[in-house]
């Protein structure tokens, strides 16, 4: 089956010709076509969402997890990590037991605990009464309850590299975030094994001149991805444009999506938190950001906006998360892979979404 494209993302460049699919794999790529429009990207990668299309993952069963599915596939997301803020324990390890795991579509990669080992300083919206010591035995509790892939913890913490070595050891991915970490303390926590930092500049120590912080360090990290949000809110552009510039290749796109992503402005709960979404942007009361609004295409075309090439913004939605997830098996398009595919049109807009070969979307 040819997609009729005119060029396909491939190891991050846009190779023109078409794709062609067949039992379930991508069989060919830069195929002679001679009418071929829009491009085919691997399905995007998303690895922080709270919830989409007014299901807040916390609190979803099956049916919520098939709903909010549905609508991230119609955004070209065809694996995402659910997540879950700092909550009690109970509460995460009840939201654990309901995380899918059978092979649903999109796929799920794993669970994301955001938490609840964040420094005091920097809660953001988690609630401060459910914040977290470094425990191992809690760790391991929750590790227990559910598909666990991706820890987002403070590694200034006393006791956080005896977490990091046993989220090592159980093959979980490490985010350094929601911290008050030094610049020192940042490059340690990466010489341990955090590879990856949680929507850089939000909830961390700011960067300044003498003490640039978790973010400055990631940023010269050179082995280091640094996740975003970008969706106008979170980041200012020229930030925006610092980070990209300052990371070429190190960039991964994250939506911070929440449930009222994909179903508009109104009174929403994240974990239990009250929050209201006015213009597309979600706070609580006090006026703290709660997540995010933003689809993945979007945060898509505003990287494209700033000035990144498609074929980098494209690969900061696919290649470069998967990357973080250690997952070689998830975004790539070439012949042998699993053909979870993307087709866009030249204004950048979901057309067609595949799994597995299948038409999901389009």
């Amino acid at each position: 089956m040819r997609l009729g494209v005119g060029a396909a993302l491939v190891e991050g460049k846009l190779v023109p010709g078409d794709v062609d699919i067949a039992d379930g794999q991508v069989a060919g790529v830069g195929l002679a076509s001679a009418n071929g429009n829009g491009i085919a990207a691997p399905g995007f990668v998303d690895l922080q969402v709270n919830g989409f299309a007014g299901v807040d993952f916390f609190s979803a069963d099956a049916e919520g997890y098939r709903k909010a599915g549905e609508a991230l596939l119609e955004c070209g997301v065809t694996a995402y990590q659910p997540t879950f803020i700092t909550s009690p324990e109970d509460e995460l390890t009840a939201a654990l037991h309901e995380v899918p795991q059978n092979g649903s579509a999109p796929h799920i990669i794993g669970a994301h605990l955001e938490g609840p080992f964040i420094a005091p300083e920097r809660l953001g919206t988690h609630p401060a009464e459910s914040r977290r010591d470094p425990d191992c035995d809690l760790l391991e509790r929750l590790l227990a309850a559910g598909p666990v892939s991706h820890v987002t913890l403070a590694p200034e913490l006393h006791g956080a590299y005896e977490l990091m070595e046993l989220l090592r050891q159980r093959g979980v991915t490490v985010s350094c975030g929601h911290s008050n970490a030094t610049a020192a303390e940042a490059r340690e926590a990466f010489a341990r094994g955090a590879k990856t930092v949680t929507h850089i500049f939000n909830a961390m120590r700011p960067f300044a001149a003498r003490e640039p912080g978790l973010a400055g360090a990631a940023l010269f990290s050179p082995d280091v991805v640094v996740q975003v949000i970008l969706d106008g809110v979170h980041l200012a552009d020229d930030t925006a444009r610092l980070v990209w510039q300052a990371a070429p290749g190190r960039v991964a796109l994250v939506t911070d999506a929440i449930a009222a992503a994909g179903a508009g402005d109104g009174s929403y709960t994240l974990a239990g938190v009250d929050f209201d979404v006015e213009n597309g942007v979600a706070r609580r009361a006090d006026r703290v950001l709660a997540g995010s609004t933003v689809p993945m295409i979007e945060a898509v075309r505003n990287l494209v906006a700033l000035g990144a090439p498609v074929d980098a913004a494209l690969s900061a939605a696919t290649e470069v998360p998967a990357r973080i997830a250690a997952r070689p098996d998830l975004a790539r398009l070439q012949p042998g892979s699993r053909a979870d595919v993307v087709v866009l049109d030249d204004s950048l807009e979901v057309v067609r979404v595949l799994v597995g070969g299948e038409d999901a979307v389009g």
